[in-house]
């Protein structure tokens, strides 16, 4: 019987898989300039650490998450994002007494049982950013800069950034407060799931995807009209800091993500002409996390792009990436000059050459074919009567011309050939 993927997760084939090597060229590139360090943090971790730091009413932790027991009884989830990870080293290796704030990175794969469709999967591959220990809105400003700059860098044309605040614990009670009196108002109206989550998490009928609910929240109370003075000079500063780069956005009221963690600075980047799901990446501040696992009161801000959506971004937009290609193939005439070119490949590749070479000795035509089809430029070939006299022939796939050249000279000859070329 033929075993297949398990439904949900996808295999990234070769032809595809070079796109995202771009995509992540691109982001260590970007996000090392702005100093930016990378972490690799465990992909299982313990199930409460999400339960905490997402929050028990959101539908990751609700529905989504992929948990089990282990042999010795814990319950453990494989994780579903990569924040509250990164928090949790943060807190367990004690960083917040290092001086200064720290920036990570990390790419890798995360979890969650989905319905399967158009760049969604069980398995799906994120980047994450978070920058740790600074609660100034020029933090905001820098992280937000530095996203804009990535997504332009990968020449992603049309995209428009939407930001929102959503307060902090000062101000934050009082919009609860007024929103759930708006929605008991038109509680019959929403769907079974707004009806049962609004008592204990209000903003997120905010989130509803649901046309029903999305109309009936269109005239709810807006965050910004609560906020406190500190939340509202840091959203001033922050888009004041962007405006002076030259980055402009959509204000966008509805816009609170779906995890509890968020606090003041609320973000999505939306692409053009990709329907519904439009939404390349998103992130905010969540200067509460950190102490809800059980660290020291200490702000955050970060986002998490993922690659299926991205890489799907950029291929409507027309993303070529040019397939890696040997520049020299190795033609091998019979038993006695195939350990001479597996020697000479080496060589070449030792020298930088992507270089391939030839395992069938016998057909000097077939292994003609094969060096075209993989678009070298140069074919070196050698049989015994080339060996015998320490020689050579160097093919142009381009034009055809052919030549004799010295055995011992002939990496030196392409050195120069293809600086030239």
């Amino acid at each position: 019987m033929e075993i297949k993927a398990v439904r949900g997760v996808k295999d990234i084939l070769p032809g595809e898989v070079e796109k995202w090597q771009f995509v992540e060229r691109i982001a260590r590139e970007v996000f090392e300039r702005y100093s930016y360090a990378e972490i690799k943090v465990p992909i299982f971790e313990p199930t409460h650490l999400f339960s905490r730091s997402i929050g028990e009413t959101t539908d990751i932790v609700e529905k989504e998450m992929y948990s089990f027991e282990d042999q010795g009884g814990e319950k453990l989830t494989l994780r579903p994002e990569a924040t509250a990870g990164i928090c949790r080293a943060y807190v367990e290796h004690k960083m917040h007494q290092q001086p200064g704030f720290v920036k990570f990175y990390c790419i890798g794969p995360m979890f969650r049982y989905e319905r399967p469709q158009a760049g969604r999967f069980r398995q799906f591959y994120q980047i994450d950013v978070e920058a740790i220990g600074d609660a100034s809105p020029v933090v905001d400003a820098e992280v937000l800069t530095m996203l804009m700059t990535f997504l332009r860098r990968l020449g992603l044309p049309e995209f428009s950034l939407h930001l929102n605040s959503l307060g902090d614990a000062a101000c934050r009670p009082r919009y609860r407060e007024e929103l759930k009196r708006y929605i008991r108002r038109h509680l019959d109206q929403l769907c079974g799931e707004c009806q049962n989550r609004f008592e204990r998490n209000p903003l997120r009928v905010l989130d509803c995807k649901k046309e029903g609910c999305r109309a009936v929240m269109h005239d709810a109370p807006q965050t910004m009209a609560f906020l406190c003075d500190p939340c509202r000079q840091h959203f001033e500063t922050m888009v004041d800091l962007l405006a002076g780069v030259g980055i402009t956005y959509v204000l966008d009221p509805k816009l609170v993500r779906g995890l509890d963690y968020y606090t003041r600075t609320t973000f999505e980047v939306i692409a053009e002409g990709l329907g519904a799901q439009n939404s390349v990446t998103g992130g905010g501040r969540y200067d509460g996390l950190i102490e809800e696992i059980g660290g020291p009161p200490t702000p955050g801000i970060g986002f998490a792009i993922g690659f299926e959506r991205l890489v799907t971004v950029l291929e409507h937009h027309g993303l070529t990436v040019p397939e890696p290609r040997p520049q020299v193939f190795v033609a091998p005439l019979g038993v006695a000059a195939l350990r001479a070119a597996f020697v000479l490949v080496e060589q070449l590749r030792e020298a930088g050459f992507h270089a391939e070479m030839g395992y069938d000795e016998k057909s000097l035509r077939s292994q003609l074919r094969r060096a075209n089809k993989l678009g070298a430029a140069f074919t070196v070939m050698l049989g015994e009567r080339e060996l015998a006299a320490g020689k050579v022939a160097l093919k142009a796939m381009q034009g055809g011309e052919q030549e004799e050249v010295s055995l011992d000279e002939i990496v030196m000859l392409l050195q120069r050939r293809v600086q030239l070329a």
